[in-house]
């Protein structure tokens, strides 16, 4: 190497100053989150500079973090405090995740240790019958990370919506198609109620295809269902609403009619952990 290259370090020296192995420096330029400063181009011998280290240190504790390698290359990029920034962002979306992992956890535990009936027996099933309503609807194929999020755009899209079609009649609802879960899409529909079937139709044919809008008419049902609160309302305590009303069913010689779908009637925003907001319902018959 000529007189420039002078200040650099082989891997070898630079490895031990970062206190790494030679193998992870060559996975780090290999996944693109560090890159030896220069390559001699006969040999193939890497060679780093001293201002490299902290770079390396950092990269591999963040490693230890599971950080994926995009928001590993964000953070290592970004300069004081926004890399601090960035950082608790991550890891807030971590102890989210662990959080919800946990009850999930607790759950399963409970279910797997033959405690069903005293978690099914928490919920009290009731029944209502409802007319048939006029809906506006918007559908959506949506893993279940991503379902709380749009169900709240969509039922505020079709809420606005609904003061083109003589107004919202009735408590907005989402029905589920198929499961929803981090490996099954659906599809999920948003619906709301409302009081001109031709205005709503008209609305319908004004809509593009972009968010799959639609006008239909929901039969008159009779309805299996629990009320739930707010917290409740989260993954995966509102399985076990859906599973009380399941089995209930099963000991009233009832079978579902149609789809499941949560029924949101109160003002979310507003709504504490504990008040009541969503009802977990099925349509019935008699088997």
């Amino acid at each position: 190497m000529t007189s420039v290259h002078e200040d650099l370090l082989t891997i070898g020296a630079f490895a031990a100053r970062a206190r790494l192995s030679a193998k992870a420096l060559r996975l780090y330029d290999r996944l693109g989150l560090l890159a030896p400063a220069y390559v001699d181009g006969a040999s193939g011998y890497r060679y780093y500079r001293a201002a490299q280290v902290e770079r390396a240190r950092l990269v591999a504790l963040l490693r230890q973090l599971d950080m994926p390698l995009a928001r590993i290359a964000e953070v290592a990029g970004a300069e004081g405090t926004e890399a601090a920034r960035l950082l608790g962002a991550y890891w807030a979306d971590v102890e989210a995740r662990v959080a919800g992992q946990r009850t999930l956890a607790e759950y399963l535990r409970g279910r797997l240790s033959g405690r069903s009936d005293e978690m099914y027996g928490k919920f009290a099933v009731e029944t209502v019958d409802v007319p048939a309503r006029v809906v506006i609807t918007e559908s959506r194929h949506t893993l279940a990370d991503e379902l709380p999020a749009w169900i709240g755009a969509a039922l505020g899209r079709l809420e606005a919506a609904a003061q083109e079609c003589g107004g919202v009649v009735a408590a907005p609802f989402v029905v589920y198609h198929a499961e929803v879960s981090m490996e099954s899409d659906g599809p999920a529909q948003a619906c709301v109620p409302v009081a001109d079937e031709a205005a709503a139709r008209a609305w319908a044919g004004r809509q593009g295809r972009g968010r799959e809008t639609g006008v239909r008419v929901e039969p008159a049902a009779r309805l299996a269902y629990v009320r739930i609160t707010k917290a409740q309302v989260a993954h995966p305590q509102i399985l076990a609403a859906f599973e009380a009303v399941e089995e209930w069913l099963g000991r009233e010689g009832l079978e579902p009619a149609g789809p499941c779908r949560e029924i949101y009637f109160a003002d979310w925003a507003a709504a504490g952990p504990e008040d009541p907001v969503c009802d977990v319902a099925f349509p019935v018959r008699a088997r």
